[in-house]
């Protein structure tokens, strides 16, 4: 797909937790397609420490509204600067960058999106897609505390949604992987956003229980092109860049030991 450099204006920033902003950004001119998993490199203005952009997942798109979102965890000085963003501010993204998730040809099939912590982004606006394909996807979604689970009521909009905390304040307690959902119900394919240790015991339950699964990696991109070699992975191809490779895989071409 065709990248662009663009200025974007903010529509909204709102603060979701002590440690989120969800940014709403929208231009003139209609936005270029994106796709679900995929990401746009944010240029930092006005921090003196921050020279290279941030990778962030696309969160949504609203067409109508003409606006792309991007969920920000404040981590770092990059990402506290970017969330003091105000309405009208103007921030730059190259998008959209890597490759996203396929989708099944089969909306009868079954399919569980699974997403931890910021991980959780990119699964909104996924599960959108599928909606509006005939697929009736279920969310699970995990975090340290119920005050760490996002958007909630977006991903109700567009299939049924299941938690798990650790500390037990909301749905069940524990991680993703020991959610009842996964005895319960049988899926046809699973994707997974979040942790890497989350997603490597996602991955182990999809190989033991055949399921299809794609992961969305978040190795560390500085230039999301693959360029910098920052970001590379071992693959049953030989060492790839996941900010132009992925960063969603199939786990079959990972060399994860699971």
């Amino acid at each position: 797909m065709k990248k662009y450099v663009l200025d974007l204006t903010v529509t909204e920033n709102l603060s979701l937790h002590a440690n989120y902003v969800l940014i709403k950004l929208t231009q003139d001119a209609p936005l270029p397609e994106m796709l679900p998993g995929q990401f746009a490199e944010i240029r930092i203005d006005g921090s003196s420490t921050t020279f290279l952009r941030r990778p962030i997942s696309i969160n949504f798109v609203d067409r109508e509204k003409n606006e792309v979102w991007f969920l920000v965890q404040l981590v770092g000085d990059g990402t506290r600067k970017l969330a003091t963003v105000k309405k009208g501010d103007t921030v730059n993204a190259v998008l959209p960058l890597g490759n996203g998730f396929s989708v099944l040809s089969d909306c009868t099939k079954k399919v569980l999106l699974v997403g931890g912590g910021v991980g959780t982004a990119p699964m909104l606006y996924f599960g959108k897609v599928l909606a509006e394909k005939g697929f009736k996807p279920v969310f699970l979604l995990g975090a340290r505390s119920k005050n760490d689970l996002l958007q909630l009521e977006q991903f109700a909009a567009y299939g049924e949604v299941f938690t798990t905390t650790e500390d037990g304040s909301a749905g069940e307690k524990g991680y993703v992987t020991m959610h009842s959902i996964l005895q319960r119900e049988k899926f046809d394919m699973i994707y997974t956003c979040g942790p890497k240790p989350m997603m490597v015991a996602v991955a182990r339950y999809a190989k033991a229980n055949g399921i299809e699964c794609e992961v969305s990696l978040e190795n560390t991109m500085a230039c999301g092109v693959g360029a910098c070699l920052c970001c590379v992975e071992k693959t049953d191809e030989g060492h790839v860049c996941v900010c132009k490779e992925g960063p969603v895989f199939n786990i079959k071409k990972l060399l994860w030991q699971i």
